[in-house]
């Protein structure tokens, strides 16, 4: 229960604090796009803790995740890797990590359901 805590923490720091770091691409993105309105919280914490954590995401939250769509999804990844709170991470391991969980996402959203 802890570690859920210290990650809504994390969240909560990650869309307030990286706001004002961004880029302008990033925040240009993320704005015009209306980014950080389309995910309910606890698929964010689920999408946050698949790329910067090892944990699975559920096919609700993929589909969230999908709605918001690549580009917020990655403006998002990059907005929170500019925060120096995650300075200590590779970059390109969170963004590979960032593009494995958005395929996985796709295919999970494409397999059919099994029948009952």
């Amino acid at each position: 229960m802890a570690s859920l805590n210290v990650y809504s923490v994390l969240v909560v720091l990650f869309l307030t604090c990286g706001e004002v770091m961004a880029t302008k691409e990033n925040d240009q993105i993320i704005k015009e796009n209306n980014c950080e309105t389309k995910m309910g919280l606890p698929c964010v914490l689920e999408a946050f803790t698949s790329i910067f954590k090892t944990r699975g995401i559920s096919k609700k939250c993929c589909s969230e995740l999908v709605v918001l769509g690549k580009f917020c999804h990655s403006a998002l990844v990059k907005r929170t890797l500019e925060n120096p709170l995650f300075k200590n991470l590779n970059p390109a391991t969170i963004i590979a990590k960032s593009i494995q969980t958005w395929n996985n996402c796709l295919a999970l959203i494409d397999s059919p359901s099994p029948s009952a």
